[in-house]
């Protein structure tokens, strides 16, 4: 199992985020190929100090093959165009294997 994780930093404006998040980002993520499932939360904590971030999502693919290829497909090219339109704060994006 392979996994893409996004942290938002805080936006502009966190009422257009939420929204615009919830009602148009995760629809275009629920078409990736090969997607097994996803999370997210806008109830970010950090241990013993304020958070950097506003937001986090999680997507879970079989392998980092899977992956590239969601993210290089339509379907991904339309996910990775879609994030300025709510991300005013950026997006840092890592992945990694669960072990």
């Amino acid at each position: 199992m392979h996994r893409l994780t996004v942290l938002y930093p805080p936006p502009a404006d966190e009422a257009h985020f939420r929204d615009y998040y919830v009602s148009n980002h995760l629809p275009l993520v629920a078409k990736l190929p090969g997607l097994v499932r996803s999370n997210y939360s806008f109830d970010v904590a950090a241990r013993g100090g304020e958070t950097r971030y506003f937001a986090v999502f999680h997507a879970d693919f079989e392998s980092a093959e899977a992956m590239a290829a969601a993210l290089g497909s339509e379907a991904g090219k339309a996910v990775s165009a879609d994030v300025p339109n709510y991300a005013t704060g950026g997006a840092e994006v890592i992945d990694y294997p669960l072990r």
